[in-house]
């Protein structure tokens, strides 16, 4: 690619830039922007150095070559896709309640790996409170995104009427509390839901993740195809060992995991279960 420079930017940015950028965030978190991503690139980071006071994306990426960890946390928040809604791609969840249901009597454990702003680890809480009859079912979900900002607001649990306005009134009533004064237009997930989750920061790119299994199911659903075909590989094949052998993973509805039979076997609509080659390898 050539150096070139557009004319009339706030500040100088170059392919030379650009390619620098994009093999950044590949290596720190796996993710891999397309060239049609560049305006985004440059809206997004231009904030950045308009915060560090630095006058070109040259500078602002030689200080995140100082391995400054805050700055290199706002860059990856900065260019991570953050699209959720509560009940996405509703099929998956009767699906869930389903697989449960068949193991009721023992705690179990859930993994939203990709939770953003926590509306579908919510709507896991929700489908596990229906399922068990009871607010408190013996049900623990770790919530994870590689973004600290939006898990921040995942934690807060305070989304607006908008975000809430497909839900049955009857859910609505019974798992969220609608605020009033200020609070008009806003809406609170249960305190009891809250409970039933735990966010956490995880780089699903990390050699160790620090999760114990046995995990029933996890949910992965409209993240990988952020990543290229080797890298989805590694993170499946990690998946195995901290699934349960009769464990489903869930995947987005753009997204197929054929390239990875050895681990994972389609099941249905972008279900997945172990192969029979992970079952061999499993414990």
């Amino acid at each position: 690619m050539t150096d070139s420079i557009e004319k009339g930017r706030e500040f100088q940015f170059t392919d030379r830039d650009f390619e620098k950028i994009c093999k950044m965030l590949y290596d720190q978190v796996g993710i891999s922007l397309n060239p049609s991503k560049r305006e985004m690139v440059y809206s997004r980071l231009a904030r950045r150095l308009r915060a560090n006071s630095v006058n070109t994306f040259s500078a602002y990426l030689a200080l995140l070559e100082k391995k400054d960890h805050a700055e290199w946390e706002a860059f990856i928040n900065s260019l991570t896709t953050n699209l959720t809604a509560f009940f996405r791609e509703p099929h998956h969840f009767p699906i869930l309640a389903e697989h449960v249901g068949k193991i009721k009597g023992r705690p179990v454990t859930l993994w939203c790996a990709a939770s953003s702003t926590g509306e579908e680890a919510y709507s896991m809480a929700i489908t596990m409170a229906e399922l068990y009859g009871t607010l408190n079912p013996p049900v623990k979900i770790l919530a994870s995104d590689v973004d600290t900002s939006v898990l921040e607001k995942a934690r807060k649990a305070v989304y607006s009427l908008a975000q809430v306005e497909k839900m049955p009134e009857s859910r609505l009533k019974k798992y969220f509390i609608k605020g009033t004064g200020s609070n008009e237009g806003m809406v609170r997930v249960k305190p009891e839901l809250c409970d039933m989750i735990t966010f956490r920061q995880i780089n699903l790119l990390d050699d160790n993740w620090s999760i114990r299994g046995p995990i029933d199911a996890i949910f992965c659903r409209n993240v990988m195809i952020y990543f290229d075909k080797p890298t989805q590989l590694q993170i499946l094949q990690k998946f195995v060992p901290l699934l349960r052998a009769d464990g489903l993973l869930f995947a987005g509805h753009s997204e197929s995991f054929h390239h990875a039979s050895q681990y994972f076997r389609l099941r249905g609509k972008t279900v997945y279960e172990l192969s029979r080659a992970s079952h061999g390898s499993k414990l």
